[in-house]
């Protein structure tokens, strides 16, 4: 990794960093916009990655959807800055919190299906995520015809993964 980086929750002076990033993938078509109204009345749900000297290069956000089923949402790395493992850290950050708010599953709609692969999401069919569906997807301009992959997570393989790694 070049450089220094360190993941925390983000605050409310991060928002219109986090909004820069957001929109500047949203130009490219690799995620919906996010209006600043929207982001400031769910900032307790980002996380962001800084360099040594404050600059945000990346977000990530875990949004509840149902009793036992978060969303990681709106990732973004810096272009730049993409493939030094940024998101991943911004990823893990959604998981351990996963497990702060008590939510057993976490999914993604994505353009990235491999690299959620690679951190064990298996990627599925969007039916198994009828909570979210219902409660977003019906207002997306691309619904019905969504072209994101759907990878869902089930912390207890993280929880048994990390078990297995101690013996």
């Amino acid at each position: 990794m070049k450089g220094k980086y360190s993941v925390r929750k983000a605050d409310v002076a991060d928002v219109k960093a986090i909004h820069g990033l957001l929109m500047q993938a949203a130009l490219k078509g690799q995620l919906l916009p996010r209006a600043l109204a929207y982001l400031y009345g769910h900032i307790r749900n980002f996380f962001v990655c800084e360099q040594e000297d404050g600059t945000i290069v990346g977000c990530c956000a875990l949004a509840p959807v149902w009793e036992d089923l978060a969303e990681v949402c709106s990732l973004v790395v810096r272009e730049d800055l993409r493939g030094e493992g940024l998101g991943r850290l911004l990823v893990e950050a959604c998981m351990d919190d996963s497990g702060v708010l008590g939510v057993s599953k976490l999914f993604a709609l994505t353009y990235r299906e491999k690299f959620f692969n690679h951190l064990g999401f298996a990627t599925v069919e969007k039916d198994v995520l009828p909570q979210k569906i219902w409660a977003d997807c019906v207002h997306c301009p691309k619904y019905p015809d969504c072209d994101e992959f759907a990878v869902l997570f089930d912390m207890a393989d993280r929880v048994t993964a990390a078990g297995s790694d101690k013996q």
